[in-house]
């Protein structure tokens, strides 16, 4: 039987971590990023080739006029760490061109990869929409030599898609608003609309397949949502409550507010969009008990 050679894979996304694991590759990642924490042995043993700020003790304003100071001063947000990377020796580099306060720009990996005299291919992956992100696992795929692995793992996400589009089909589409910062307050947009869509509901003040921008409080109210739910980018379940629980009083009391784990399902363009879908679709049409590691109402 003849075996694909190795393909030495170093992800600077937490998304494409994800993607590279889902494949059955955990063997063949070398190099990771700081925020690589799914799943939770994602940066076990890896050198970390990304660092970034420390923003644990900031609060979401605070956050936002350091990105914004940083950006406006030309700084860079992420740490590319070229000895980490020279010391993977990679075949295959996962980056991005799709946002500056997400990840370490293409355009910085390519520098560095010449300045190492480095081999590797340099892959960017941009979704914008909720099958752009199903249809870049196949492209990673295809880079490890995986094809088929990726394959079977689009068509899965698809059919699981496929199904629960059957369960809410009928069903009244509530508005849905999704916040994805608070402070200031930030739309969702790329893929998160789809995912709100694919729950069965109607999304609210959404920029499908484009970035997402601040918005005002009045712009929400006028909009008339019936759910609002909280994902803020960079935060966990709890995080996302905790935050959710200072804008009820920006909200009409007849609003259901929710919070989500967002970089679990919500705000990274990974397999786990699949699995926000079905949470909010169990949150707002009651199809399968609540799962309430992924999200929890808080009004």
């Amino acid at each position: 039987m003849a075996y694909a050679p190795r393909v030495r894979i170093v992800s600077l996304l937490p998304s494409t971590t994800e993607i590279v694991f889902e494949l059955g590759l955990a063997d063949d990642l070398l190099g990771v990023t700081f925020e690589c924490n799914f799943p939770p042995e994602a940066r076990v043993g890896r050198e970390i080739v990304v660092g970034g700020m420390d923003t644990k003790h900031l609060t979401p304003l605070q956050i936002d006029d350091l990105v914004r100071e940083r950006l406006a001063r030309g700084d860079e947000l992420y740490r590319l760490d070229e000895d980490a990377l020279s010391r993977c020796d990679p075949d295959l580099i996962l980056s991005q061109d799709l946002c500056r306060v997400c990840a370490v720009p293409s355009g910085d990996v390519d520098e560095a990869v010449a300045r190492l005299n480095c081999r590797a291919q340099v892959l960017q992956i941009d979704p914008q929409t909720l099958d752009e992100v199903i249809a870049s696992v196949l492209t990673v795929a295809e880079a490890a030599g995986v094809r088929d692995r990726g394959h079977d793992l689009v068509a899965a996400l698809h059919q699981r898609l496929t199904r629960l589009a059957a369960q809410v089909a009928g069903q009244r589409r509530p508005r849905v608003f999704v916040l994805e910062w608070v402070d200031p307050a930030f739309l969702g947009g790329h893929w998160v609309p789809d995912v709100v869509e694919a729950a069965g509901a109607e999304p609210v003040l959404t920029r499908p397949g484009q970035k997402s921008v601040p918005v005002s409080w009045g712009d929400i109210a006028a909009a008339a949502p019936e759910h609002v739910v909280v994902s803020p980018c960079g935060y966990d379940l709890e995080g996302a409550a905790e935050q959710a629980r200072t804008v009820l009083d920006r909200l009409a009391p007849e609003v259901a507010v929710w919070a989500i784990d967002a970089d679990a399902v919500m705000v990274r363009p990974g397999p786990r969009l699949v699995e926000g879908a079905e949470a909010l679709a169990a949150a707002f049409h009651g199809i399968a008990p609540l799962p309430e590691r992924i999200i929890r109402r808080i009004r």
